[in-house]
């Protein structure tokens, strides 16, 4: 699999990762990127809900910065780089991405972002 990036302007479509894991689990979705020393950059965590709310991430145990990504229907609707350790940020969404900080460079609210086998 692996998360691909299509501008809203109808710019060139590019790779943002193509080491992608899908936390499906309750427990892979609580734990996120939580107690990892590192996040590669080709790598994204993936957390598909099924049914678009407002879904929140926190970075509590995150020891390092990351992206974030939260899409509706494949469409951006918030991008945001969280602190480590105290960052809160909410959008509604039915999929949240998490990447390596910069892993979401370009990516734009409107924008399209979307796992590929």
């Amino acid at each position: 699999m692996r998360l691909v990036h299509e501008p809203a302007d109808g710019g060139d479509e590019r790779t943002l990762a193509s080491d992608v894991e899908r936390a499906d689990s309750w427990l892979a979705r609580a734990r996120g990127l939580m107690f990892r020393r590192e996040v590669p950059a080709d790598y994204a965590l993936v957390f598909p809900f099924g049914a678009a709310k407002r879904r929140g991430i926190h970075t509590v145990f995150v020891r390092v910065p990351i992206d974030v990504v939260w899409t509706d229907g494949e469409t951006v609707t918030r991008v945001e780089t969280l602190a480590p350790w105290r960052s809160v940020a909410t959008a509604r969404a039915d999929t949240v991405v998490e990447l390596a900080a910069g892993g979401a460079d370009g990516v734009s609210e409107g924008d399209t972002v979307r796992v590929v086998d």
